[in-house]
This record gives structure tokens, C-alpha cells and sequence, in this order.
């Protein structure tokens, strides 16, 4: 078997765009309950939720024909490991993405409540996209999106769950990742670096952007990673600034900043 031929495409469901690829060719790994759609709802906040997710998928984005670069970036959408904030943290941020000339592909992975799940996904979502023969496969992620993305930067040696196909024979290891508001980097003792996240001279590159009065999540996230990467002495851009609390994506706000920034970092790789 191919590693194209071993690709599902999901049913199309009103939440998707754009075509959509199931990660898990058959069972996913350890689950309790049978692939289904996604349970979503439209918050009052005009921001599109999955409640749950047993069928992870990545939603894919491509850039136009004269734009395209080589490259593809995986997509976390956050939501405290909880939800997934859908379009706001996935959909336009791989609409942005693919102005810029990547393939974007949202990943909806496992939730409520499934860290473990969760890594398994991302690592998968890696593997498919390298196997389609990208130069670089990045990963960008939101809140609990960016904790994902971050472990799936510093936990790429670790396998996760027992190959499926000959996709699994790809390397997971993102070349670069993007943690936007991040959270949950801080679980250690005393506020230090959270245990499972081996960061290392071989961790990729990192660009980590967050504000200080977001005091729960990415006021202290952001310079314990950043703190963990100049130890390692491993590349690193950290955007540190004083006001612009949580949740923003690139609606208002400091949402309309981290962009234009990432953007030339992205250019420097």
C-alpha cells in the first residue's frame, strides 16, 4: 500500500470548507468510541466549536498556484484541551497561511479531555503531510493548540502509538513551530518547564508570542519555553508584550500584530 492510497477522505459536513482527510485509515489508536462527525455549535462569540472530536481530521488549504513555496504547516485550533475553537484558531489562520504560499491543513484533533490522543494526532498530521513530499512541514498552534505544538516539537523521538501504515515510517518531527498565546508550557514545580517536554539542541526552531497580562497561560508559558530554549541552546523568537490577554487569533487587538511578525520569521528559516 502507497502512503497516498492509504489516505480517507471524510464525509463533507457543513463545518468544512475544503476537502478533509482522516488520519486513522482504520481504528484510531486507543479509542473508546467509534469515528462519528464532530459535535459542534456557533457560540454567541461568533466562534464555531467541536465539542467532540472521534474521528480526527485535517482540513486542507491550498495556496494558489503562483504563491506556492513548498511547504506545509499543520494547524491547531485551542480550547483548553476541552474544545476546539474551530474557525477562528484553524480555518483563518490556514486561509492566512495559504496567502502566503503554504498548504495548510487544520487538524481536529481528539477532544474533550484526550492529551494523549491529542499527541498521537499531531504526530500522525506530520507524518501525512511530510509523506506528500514538502520541503518543510511546520506546526502552528493556540493556547492548548500551542501546548500540542510544542510537545509535538520536543516529544517528536518518542513514538506515541504502533505504526499503521507506511506513512508512519515518516519522521514527525515538525521543522519548525509557531506558539501563539500558549499554554499549559508551565507544569512543572515552582512554574518550571512541564516535565514531559524534552527540549533539547535538536528542538526546532520556535517562534512563541503571548502578552504579560495574560497571567494564567501565556504570561508565564512563554518565557518558561523561552528560558528552556536558551538553555538548549536551541533557536528561538520570543514576542513578549505587555497587554493583550487571550483568545484573539487574528480577530483584534494584538491578533492583527503576530502575524505581520511571524511572517518574517518564517522568511528567515
Amino acid at each position: 500500500m502507497t502512503a497516498i492510497a492509504s489516505f480517507a477522505i471524510a464525509a463533507v459536513h457543513a463545518q468544512y470548507v475544503n476537502p478533509t482527510i482522516e488520519l486513522w485509515p482504520t481504528a484510531v489508536p486507543g479509542a473508546k468510541e467509534a469515528k462519528a462527525a464532530p459535535v459542534t455549535k456557533m457560540g454567541n462569540d461568533k466562534v464555531l466549536r467541536f465539542d467532540k472530536v472521534t474521528n480526527p481530521t485535517l482540513e486542507v488549504f491550498e495556496p494558489a498556484a503562483e504563491k506556492k513555496n513548498g511547504k506545509a504547516v499543520i494547524v491547531c485550533p485551542g480550547g483548553a484541551y476541552s474544545i476546539l475553537a474551530y474557525d477562528k484558531e484553524g480555518q483563518e489562520i490556514a486561509r492566512w497561511l495559504a496567502g502566503q504560499g503554504y498548504k495548510a491543513y487544520v487538524l481536529a484533533y481528539r477532544v474533550p479531555k484526550n492529551r494523549p490522543g491529542a499527541l498521537q494526532d499531531a504526530q500522525r498530521a506530520i507524518r501525512i503531510a511530510r509523506s506528500q513530499g514538502f520541503a518543510q512541514v511546520g506546526i502552528i498552534g493556540f493556547s492548548a493548540g500551542a501546548s500540542l505544538s510544542c510537545r509535538a516539537a520536543t516529544r517528536w523521538a518518542q513514538p506515541t502509538y504502533e505504526p499503521q501504515d507506511d506513512i508512519d515510517q515518516k519522521s514527525c518531527r515538525p521543522d519548525f513551530g509557531i506558539l501563539i498565546y500558549p499554554a499549559y508550557l508551565d507544569e512543572g514545580p515552582n512554574g518550571s518547564l512541564t516535565p514531559e517536554l524534552t527540549v533539547s539542541a535538536e528542538t526546532p526552531p520556535l517562534f512563541v508570542f503571548g502578552t504579560e497580562d495574560d497571567v494564567k497561560y501565556s504570561g508565564p508559558s512563554c518565557l518558561t519555553i523561552a528560558e528552556a530554549m536558551r538553555r538548549a541552546k536551541a533557536p528561538i523568537e520570543l514576542h513578549y508584550l505587555p497587554r493583550g490577554g487571550h483568545g484573539y487569533g487574528m480577530r483584534s487587538g494584538v491578533g492583527l500584530i503576530w502575524p505581520k511578525l511571524a511572517e518574517k520569521w518564517l522568511e528567515s528559516l
